[in-house]
């Protein structure tokens, strides 16, 4: 695994705690992230990108029935 790295913060799905650096396996690891606030709100960011990108997509959709 990774090293500990001052500036990169990651969310552990599986524990539900911010990590500094990769400490645990990517497989439960959800970054990174610029600060340990960012790494907190990991699933309200993924949340939103998804709507985003969902959004998107139908807006695709729509035009190509035009």
């Amino acid at each position: 695994m990774g090293s500990p790295s001052t500036d990169e913060y990651y969310f552990n799905t599986l524990t539900g705690k911010v990590e500094r650096g990769q400490l645990s396996s990517w497989t439960h690891l959800m970054g990174p992230y610029p600060s340990p606030e960012a790494a907190q709100h990991a699933f309200d960011t993924a949340r939103q990108r998804t709507k985003d990108w969902d959004d998107e997509d139908k807006r695709w959709g729509d035009e190509e029935d035009d």
